[in-house]
């Protein structure tokens, strides 16, 4: 009686296996058949009933008949894993003969194009690059650039003050005095970095920018060392044939002052809509380091002498690029950053 069910319950089950389409309907197999209230398991509980002398015979049948399904349900599932296998690899199937996939590479932003051409240049002239805080203490962005307390320069209004001592550089001129006073003439430094302002942004300002200032300390420098030296730059920057201008002009941290122009390398100097008209383009401020500069840094000035100079490095990108909206390099458009 117990072997003719058992072997109805193994016939049902490898029917049962066949006709599963998937794994979980073979899992229903398993609990079905296998399970705690499954069938077999039904069988055992009702070993109590059988004669003593035959349980052995009875639960080595019961065991014989667990071993075959579960034989029979694994090589079911090997089987359905091999064909999902073989039917994703037909999917995920590479056709190497068609055209790759172009990633995506960033590259440089037009700001970090010009400055490091800037540097080249000037490290060429055997100058060093130089970098400082942009939290700046009073003292350095505005004292030791003989900019007084009750200079215009430091109203309120015009700067980001954290504390009365402390700010938000208006300039990288403050990196020039940490110079002057760490080490001895000779100097030969630019200072790249970005400098902040109460603006209001538009197309040509913006309260975050950056700017790169120069600075030569050393013995017998004179104002036209100043300008070879800037004339040598844009000649690099703009081309050979640029002519340079200087006006005079008021910075309180130089003597005598000036700002420098140059002609304009779209039309040559004739007038175009690119210089307004006027043949020349107004590129930077320059001048002699002012005595009181160098004496409040510790420097002789009856012994040296030098001179500086500032230019905004978006400046540069904006004619370089002939870009007509400083508030383009910010904005993370890719459509116009790709140009670069």
């Amino acid at each position: 009686m117990v072997k003719e069910k058992l072997e109805e319950i193994r016939e049902k089950a490898f029917a049962s296996i066949e006709e599963a389409s998937d794994q979980d309907s073979l899992n229903d197999v398993r609990v079905k058949v296998l399970g705690k209230k499954g069938e077999l398991t039904a069988i055992l509980k009702g070993m109590k009933d059988v004669d003593p002398a035959d349980r052995p015979k009875v639960g080595a049948m019961v065991n014989e008949a667990r071993s075959a399904i579960e034989e029979r349900i694994t090589r079911a599932l090997d089987s359905m894993k091999r064909k999902a296998l073989d039917e994703r690899l037909k999917r995920e199937t590479i056709d190497v003969t068609l055209p790759a996939k172009r990633n995506k590479i960033g590259h440089r932003h037009p700001n970090t194009i010009a400055l490091e051409e800037v540097e080249k240049i000037f490290i060429g002239m055997g100058f060093e690059v130089v970098e400082g805080p942009e939290i700046e203490k009073d003292y350095y962005n505005f004292e030791a650039l003989n900019i007084p307390a009750n200079h215009p320069a430091k109203d309120e209004q015009d700067t980001f003050y954290i504390n009365k001592d402390i700010l938000l550089r208006t300039q990288t001129s403050p990196v020039q005095v940490r110079q002057m006073e760490a080490k001895k003439p000779p100097i030969r430094m630019i200072a790249p970095g970005r400098v902040f302002r109460a603006d209001e942004v538009d197309a040509t300002h913006s309260p975050s920018f950056h700017q790169i200032e120069g600075m030569v300390i050393d013995k017998g420098i004179t104002f036209s060392d100043l300008k070879g030296t800037l004339e040598m730059f844009v000649h690099k920057l703009f081309g050979e044939d640029t002519k340079v201008k200087f006006r005079p002009h008021h910075f309180p941290f130089t003597e005598p002052s000036a700002e420098m122009d140059v002609s304009c390398f779209k039309c040559g100097g004739k007038g175009c809509r690119f210089c307004k008209g006027e043949g020349w383009i107004e590129i930077l401020g320059c001048g002699m380091v002012h005595p009181k500069v160098l004496k409040m840094s510790g420097i002789d000035p009856e012994e040296y002498s030098g001179f500086a100079f500032g230019v905004g490095l978006e400046r540069i990108a904006l004619l370089k690029y002939e870009i007509d909206d400083m508030r383009l390099l910010y904005e993370n458009d890719i459509r116009f950053l790709s140009q670069f």
